[in-house]
């Protein structure tokens, strides 16, 4: 970001002390003497706009290719829900039967999220003991895969994945 920041203000600097050379221009009068000329505004308004257009459009560096291509790996463990999406689950079936018209997933998870935040922490300790118990499955599953993986258990051909083209 920094980087960015610097190259917008030196875009900024070199298109201010254009803009000073181009409201003016020296000249030299006949007695030797340094005159002073102004152009008109408009002229110098359009004039420092297409400098500064070009100036920046010039500096402008092609974008590096930063992200890498994470290869999607179908063994991993997904992450479970938090508790709230367990409360979700349960929330949209009785909302369902209580509302049959409302079909709009927005309004259902607005509703859900007012009666989640309603909820005392007792209502709540239900969800949050559900989503514990999946975390430590989580963990547990998550620590094999990793050990499968440094012993070389779970190794395929890089062409034998599903996912690739």
């Amino acid at each position: 970001m920094a980087k960015k920041a610097s190259k917008s203000k030196k875009c900024r600097s070199s298109s201010s002390s254009s803009l000073a050379s181009s409201t003016s221009s020296k000249r030299v009068s006949k007695e030797g003497k340094m005159v002073l000329r102004i152009r008109s505004n408009e002229i110098t308004k359009r004039s420092t706009r297409q400098q500064r257009v070009v100036r920046c459009e010039n500096e402008r560096r092609p974008k590096s290719k930063t992200k890498k291509n994470k290869k999607f790996d179908a063994k991993k463990p997904k992450k479970p829900p938090t508790a709230f999406f367990y409360f979700l689950e349960d929330f949209r079936k009785e909302f369902q039967e209580q509302n049959p018209d409302v079909k709009s997933m927005r309004e259902v998870g607005k509703a859900c999220g007012e009666k989640w935040k309603t909820m005392t922490y007792e209502e709540k300790v239900k969800y949050y003991d559900i989503a514990t118990e999946k975390r430590a499955e989580f963990d547990r599953a998550t620590s094999e895969y990793i050990k499968r993986k440094e012993s070389g258990e779970d190794e395929d051909p890089e062409d034998a994945s599903e996912f690739d083209e």
